[in-house]
C-alpha cells in the first residue's frame, strides 16, 4: 500500500463501495486527498501525506492509554500500554474510579505486563504490554475512569496517562419491558403543523401539549415528533429542521409566550398583545394557510425577550432562578458556548447579512476560545443568558407536553427524532471544530431517486474528534435527545457504522467508517439509563450485516409500507415484517397514503420540472398505477379489500375507507409500534417535504387542514386510526 492508502485506511476512508446497481466504485486518489485533509491532517503532496501518516502512527505510541475504551457489561478489560522500551525495573500505579464510586489503586512491576507489539518510531523503541488482566473486570455499566503512571526505580516519575472506560449493555430498552403488551401504536406529526384557537401562527410546545392530550384520549401510546433541534434564531427564513445549527438544543421558536410562568400577571405585556397592530398581525400569522416563520419570530422574540426581563428580575431565591440554575449545570457548558454562538451570529447577522456563516467572520470570532468572544460574552452577558434562559424554557415546555399526554393516557410518550448531522455553519460546528468536519459535507451515493447523489449540506462528526473526545459530543447528543422521550428515532441510522462524505472541492464522495460497536454499545448504555426505546431508520443502501446488529442491540428497524416489496414487486404481506421494527405507510420525504393513491407528488414533481424527460414521468405514472393495483391485491390476500373497491383494479378514486384498510394491514404485522402519520390520518394528500426541493415546494411550512379541538371528534381521523387502535387497547 503506498503512505496515502495506509494513511486512508488508517482513518477509515473505505477503498470502495458498490452502488444500488452494484457497480463498484473505487475511492479516487483526489477524494482521499480531500477526505484526509477535512480530517484537519494535510494532504495535498505526497510529502504532507507521509508526514501525517507518521503523525497518526505516532500517536498510538507516544501516549501511554487511548483516549477511550468501550467494553460489553461482563466482559475483561482488553487494554495496552505503550511504553518505552527499557523499563522492565519500573513501576505501573493505577487508580481506576467507578462512576460514582471511590477509586480503588494498584501497583504492578512492569516487567511481569506481557508484552503484546512493539515498534520503533523516531528512533525510540516501543513495547505494548497488557494491563487488562491486573484491572477490576466486575465494572457496572457507566463511564469510568483509569489513570496510571510509571514510577521509575531511581524513583523519578515516568510516562503517565489517563482513559475512559465505558462499560455498556449489549441491548437497548425493549417496547415488550415498557409496555405490558410488548407492542403499541402512535400518531407521527410536524409540530409547526399543529393549528389551535391559541397558535402564533405555527404550533408550539402549549399546541403540542393539547395534541398530547387527544393522543392519549384516544388511545395512543406514542406522539412521534419532527426534529426539534435549534435553528437561528437571528434568520427565521432557515427552517429545515434536518439542518440545524445544534442537534443538542431546541428551536426556540417552540416556546408558547403566554405558558411562559413570568407571563402570568404582566399586564404591561397583556397590554401590547391587545393592541391593534399586534392583533392584526396576530391574526394575520394564524390565518396563513402555510407558517410564515419571519412573522412568527417578529411576534414571539421581542415578547420573550420582556418575559426574560421580567425573569431577571424576580429574587435570587425564587424557584425559578433555582430550577434555572439547575438546568444550566445539567446542560454545561455546551449551553454557554451554544447561548453565545447565538449571540454572536445575531451580532454579525444583522450588521451584515453576508456573515451569515461563522467563517465568515472576523477571524478573532471564528475561534471560541478567543480573548476576543470572552470580552465579547462580558459585554453582552445579558443577550446571552437571554438566548440560555430561552433554552430552559423551551426545555421546560417540551417536559410539561409529555407530562400532560401521560397524564391523559399516553401510556409511553413522544419520541423524538435526532437528525443525522448538523449545518456547518451552526453552533455546534463553531463551539467545537475539531468534531464538526470542516470541508466535506454529507449526503448519499447515487440510487435510483437521486442519478447524481444527494449533497445534503451538513457537517459531519469527525471519527478521529470522537475517539480522542472519549465520546462525549456523541454521548451528550443522545442524552439532549432522550430528554422527556419515549423513544428516539436515529435519522439514516448507517451513520453509526459509515457516512457518505462529499468533498468540497468537488471530487467524488467515499464512505468514511465510525466505531460502530463502539457507538452501539453507547447508544444501549444511554438508552436503558434513559428508559427510551431506539428505533433506527435503515433505509436506503443498508450495509450487509447491518440491520442484524441493530436487530441484536436491540434497535427498532424503520419499515414503511411503500418500500416494503417482494422480489417481483408486490407488498410484502404482513406476517414478513420484523417483530423488531417501527412500521408506518409514509414518512415526512414522501407522499401521504391519499397523495400516494391520486399521484399527488407526481403533479408536483411534473409542475417543478423534476423529471429528465417526459419518458421518466411517464414510468413514475405507470408504476404508481401498477403500485395501486398490487397494494389492492395484497389487500384481498387478508380480506381487507373494502367493499366500495369491487374489484383490484387501480384506476378507482381514493375512499377513506382505503386508508383505514392500509393501516390495518399495518396492525396485523408483528411490529413492535405501528405509526400513523397524522396527514394520513385526516386523509391529506400533501406532504410535509418534497425532497430534490429548496423554495419550489412549501417544505417544512405546511399547516393541518383541522384545528387541535377538530382532532378527536374528526370522523375520517376516527375511521382511519381505528384498526391499529386496537393493537394496544387502553
Amino acid at each position: 500500500m503506498s503512505d496515502l492508502d495506509r494513511l486512508a485506511d488508517l482513518l477509515g476512508l473505505e477503498p470502495h463501495y458498490h452502488d444500488i446497481w452494484g457497480n463498484r466504485r473505487e475511492t479516487s486518489t483526489a477524494t482521499k486527498r480531500a477526505l484526509i485533509a477535512a480530517m484537519g491532517l494535510p494532504a495535498a503532496t505526497d510529502d504532507q501525506v507521509a508526514d501525517s501518516l507518521h503523525a497518526v502512527e505516532r500517536r498510538s505510541w507516544s501516549r501511554p492509554l487511548p483516549p477511550v475504551l468501550v467494553i460489553g457489561e461482563g466482559q475483561g478489560i482488553d487494554l495496552g500500554v505503550a511504553l518505552p522500551a527499557g523499563l522492565d525495573d519500573a513501576t505501573l500505579a493505577w487508580d481506576l474510579t467507578p462512576e460514582g464510586g471511590t477509586a480503588q489503586g494498584g501497583r504492578i512491576a512492569i516487567r511481569d505486563l506481557p508484552v503484546t507489539d512493539r515498534a520503533t518510531l523516531d528512533g525510540t523503541a516501543y513495547e505494548r504490554r497488557a494491563l487488562g488482566a491486573q484491572l477490576p473486570v466486575s465494572l457496572p455499566i457507566g463511564y469510568h475512569r483509569l489513570d496510571l503512571h510509571v514510577e521509575t526505580a531511581g524513583g523519578t516519575a515516568g510516562p503517565s496517562g489517563s482513559t475512559t472506560l465505558i462499560v455498556a449493555p449489549d441491548r437497548c430498552v425493549t417496547v415488550e419491558e415498557i409496555m405490558p403488551a410488548g407492542r403499541s401504536w402512535g400518531i407521527g406529526l410536524q409540530v409547526y403543523s399543529l393549528r389551535s384557537e391559541h397558535d402564533w401562527g405555527m404550533g408550539d410546545f402549549g399546541d403540542l401539549a393539547g395534541f398530547a392530550e387527544v393522543a392519549g384520549r384516544l388511545g395512543a401510546g406514542l406522539v412521534g415528533l419532527n426534529p426539534l433541534h435549534a435553528l437561528f434564531p437571528a434568520d427565521p427564513n432557515h427552517i429545515g429542521p434536518y439542518s440545524p445549527s445544534s442537534r443538542q438544543f431546541l428551536n426556540i421558536l417552540y416556546i408558547d409566550p403566554a405558558s411562559v410562568p413570568e407571563y402570568a400577571g404582566a399586564d404591561d405585556l397583556r397590554a401590547r398583545i391587545e393592541a391593534p397592530a399586534f392583533q392584526s398581525a396576530l391574526a394575520a400569522a394564524r390565518q396563513a394557510e402555510l407558517v410564515d416563520y419571519p412573522a412568527v419570530a417578529a411576534l414571539k422574540l421581542p415578547l420573550l425577550e420582556a418575559l426574560h426581563a421580567r425573569f431577571r428580575a424576580l429574587p435570587d431565591d425564587h424557584p425559578r432562578k433555582a430550577a434555572y440554575a439547575a438546568f444550566r449545570q445539567d446542560m454545561g457548558p455546551a449551553l454557554d458556548r451554544h447561548a453565545l454562538f447565538d449571540a454572536l451570529h445575531e451580532h454579525f447577522f444583522r450588521q451584515d447579512s453576508a456573515q451569515w456563516m461563522w467563517r465568515s467572520w472576523p477571524a478573532a470570532f471564528q475561534d471560541p476560545r478567543s480573548a476576543e468572544v470572552a470580552a465579547f460574552a462580558r459585554e453582552h452577558a445579558d443577550r446571552v443568558d437571554f438566548f440560555a434562559w430561552a433554552q430552559f424554557e423551551a426545555d421546560r415546555q417540551l417536559g410539561e407536553a409529555a407530562s400532560r399526554g401521560r397524564s391523559a393516557g399516553l401510556a409511553m410518550g413522544f419520541y423524538r427524532d435526532l437528525a443525522v448531522a448538523a449545518h456547518p455553519g451552526g453552533g455546534s460546528a463553531w463551539a467545537d471544530p475539531s468534531m464538526l468536519v470542516q470541508g466535506a459535507n454529507v449526503g448519499a451515493p447515487p440510487d435510483q431517486f437521486n442519478m447524481n447523489g444527494q449533497n445534503w449540506g451538513l457537517a459531519p462528526l469527525s471519527p478521529l474528534g470522537l475517539r480522542e473526545s472519549a465520546y462525549r459530543p456523541f454521548i451528550e447528543l443522545l442524552r439532549a435527545n432522550m430528554r422527556h422521550a419515549a423513544a428516539l428515532r436515529i435519522d439514516h441510522v448507517m451513520a453509526l457504522q459509515h457516512l457518505f462524505w462529499i468533498p468540497e472541492d468537488g471530487s467524488p464522495g467515499a464512505y468514511v467508517a465510525y466505531p460502530f460497536h463502539d457507538l452501539l454499545r453507547i447508544v444501549a448504555l444511554e438508552s436503558r439509563r434513559n428508559r427510551c426505546v431506539v428505533i433506527g431508520e435503515d433505509l436506503g443502501t443498508v450495509p450487509e450485516g447491518f440491520r442484524p446488529a441493530l436487530e441484536q442491540a436491540g434497535i427498532l428497524s424503520y419499515r414503511v409500507l411503500y418500500f416494503e416489496r417482494t422480489s417481483d414487486g408486490g407488498f410484502k404481506s404482513p406476517g414478513d415484517y420484523p417483530a423488531g421494527s417501527m412500521a408506518t405507510v409514509s414518512t415526512h420525504d414522501l407522499a401521504p397514503f391519499k397523495g400516494f393513491w391520486t399521484g399527488r407528488d407526481l403533479d408536483w414533481r411534473r409542475r417543478l420540472g423534476l423529471y429528465p424527460d417526459d419518458a421518466s414521468r411517464d414510468k413514475d405514472i405507470w408504476d404508481r398505477g401498477v403500485d395501486r393495483w398490487r397494494l389492492l391485491q395484497a389487500l384481498s390476500r387478508e380480506g381487507l379489500r373494502p367493499d366500495s373497491y369491487p374489484t383490484e383494479d387501480g384506476d378507482q378514486p381514493f375512499r377513506v375507507e382505503l386508508s383505514a384498510a392500509v393501516h390495518a394491514y399495518l396492525a396485523r404485522t408483528p411490529s413492535r409500534i405501528v405509526m400513523v402519520q397524522i396527514e394520513d390520518a385526516l386523509a391529506d394528500d400533501e406532504q410535509p417535504n418534497l425532497p430534490g426541493t429548496v423554495d419550489q415546494h412549501p417544505n417544512w411550512r405546511r399547516r393541518l387542514p383541522r384545528k387541535l379541538k377538530e382532532l378527536e371528534t374528526d370522523d375520517d381521523l376516527r375511521h382511519i386510526i381505528a384498526p391499529i387502535a386496537a393493537i394496544a387497547p387502553r
